[in-house]
């Protein structure tokens, strides 16, 4: 059974750094790319950042480019997302899902980042 849990959330000041984190089970996490997907207050998921297989490729949405930088750790089966800069509309709880592209979460929480004055 494929199983991603998602952490590292928390409640954080503009400007500040969060580093999610996303633990994987199930499957052989070394042989497929992953994504980090968000869905702010009210609005639909959306896609924010992938990696591939081997880390050789990453990519980023226009809003987090430069801010963000997602990694992977295929000994321990970890994902992560490092976020800096953070505006107030990085709100959202942010899900990682398998796969490198794609808007839409697998059956995880996700994990909640506000990010408010």
């Amino acid at each position: 059974e494929v199983q991603l849990v998602e952490s590292g959330g928390g409640v954080v000041q503009p400007g500040g750094s969060l580093r999610l984190s996303c633990a994987a089970s199930g499957f052989t996490f070394s042989n497929y790319g992953m994504r980090w997907v968000r869905q702010a207050p009210g609005k639909g998921f959306e896609y924010v950042s992938g990696i591939t297989s081997g880390s050789t490729t990453t990519s980023y949405i226009d809003p987090v480019k430069g801010r963000f930088t997602i990694s992977r750790d295929d000994a321990n089966n970890m994902l992560y997302l490092q976020m800096d800069s953070l505006k107030t509309e990085d709100t959202a709880v942010y899900y990682c899902a398998r796969g490198r592209f794609g808007a839409t979460p697998g059956t995880s929480s996700g994990t909640q980042v506000t990010v408010s004055s």
